[in-house]
């Protein structure tokens, strides 16, 4: 069943955003080619207590919710998106764990000796689920819920199920294949489908391509073919739909990035309930329509707190899990 929430500014008391004030301990994830570095935050009260795995979003995203990569002329994404959800997480006990992604920050030496073309998606896939099972594994936790962010959406949803974990969260998770999405955005660069739709026509279908147009010659390069390929034969809408308990999906009605659509998708699922908050942009804080005015503020002003809403709504599942559909 879908429930539809329309949650405005004023329709929650704001929950506590205390960045910093909780402290974080480093936690490793040990895997064969390196380690994997994380932060933990241990929420108020007592133990055993539920701990939420949040996974970042796509490209050099790294723990907090930053990347040195640029949004703008001067600008690089600074966001502390994922720090402050820790620290309102805890405030209201309930321990988060973030992490550096594979190659990313403090994980970067655990691609060390891979090149381009040896990355897979399904490779931070695994490392999701490893993180699942040694929080499973721990005592000072009752219950492993995911909570994934953009790309970490389908990241997540997949490790859920090959790690079990008690409960799954969308934050503005695409709900369409990557390579439907990829195949809009060109169109909407106002490329003619004549110079891409047989490039991706064979990468959905597992087959690398030798020869691309030279103006997209950054997109299909043939070192990240491969990891195209692996990314483009998941569907996020039916992913969700095989987790065998209820699930929860944030959109924001100001994400550029990530369409009402995607999240609709994504809440068709069983039991899933679809939580819009308006005015939220894809970095999950309040911020204006507009994709320019968008980067100049809340890309990049880590000061600005995330909703409260996503707060309220991931709080409530979390302590609710494990949830019948």
């Amino acid at each position: 069943m879908l429930t539809a929430l329309l949650l405005t500014a004023l329709s929650l008391a704001p929950m506590p955003q205390h960045q910093d004030s909780i402290p974080s301990v480093p936690i490793t994830l040990k895997t064969p080619t390196g380690d994997i570095a994380g932060s933990l935050v241990v929420g108020t009260g007592t133990a055993p207590q539920p701990v939420v795995l949040i996974i970042a979003g796509s490209g050099p995203t790294d723990r907090d919710g930053n990347s040195p990569a640029p949004v703008a002329p001067g600008r690089t994404l600074h966001t502390d998106s994922y720090k402050l959800l820790a620290q309102a997480l805890a405030a209201n006990g309930i321990a988060s764990v973030r992490y550096d992604k594979r190659g990313i920050g403090a994980s970067a030496k655990a691609m060390s000796g891979m090149k381009e073309d040896d990355y897979r998606f399904d490779m931070g896939v695994d490392d999701a689920a490893a993180w699942i099972r040694m929080l499973r594994a721990d005592p000072r936790f009752s219950r492993v819920v995911v909570v994934g962010h953009s790309e970490g959406s389908l990241v997540g949803m997949i490790a859920a199920q090959r790690a079990q974990a008690d409960g799954f969260v969308s934050l503005e998770g695409a709900g369409r294949p990557a390579a439907d999405i990829l195949r809009e955005q060109l169109t909407a660069a106002g490329l003619p489908p004549a110079m891409f739709e047989s490039t991706l026509d064979s990468l959905v279908a597992g087959r690398t391509v030798a020869n691309t147009p030279p103006a997209l010659a950054s997109v299909f390069r043939a070192s990240v073919q491969p990891y195209m390929i692996s990314w483009f034969k998941y569907d996020p809408a039916a992913e969700l739909a095989k987790l065998p308990y209820a699930t929860l999906v944030i959109q924001g009605t100001h994400d550029v990035q990530v369409s009402a659509k995607d999240a609709a998708l994504l809440a068709a699922a069983p039991g899933a309930t679809l939580v819009t908050v308006d005015g939220m942009t894809h970095v999950l804080k309040f911020g204006p329509a507009d994709k320019a005015e968008q980067v100049t503020t809340v890309y990049s002003d880590p000061g600005i707190p995330i909703a409260p809403q996503v707060v309220s709504a991931i709080v409530a599942y979390v302590r609710a899990a494990p949830h019948a559909r």
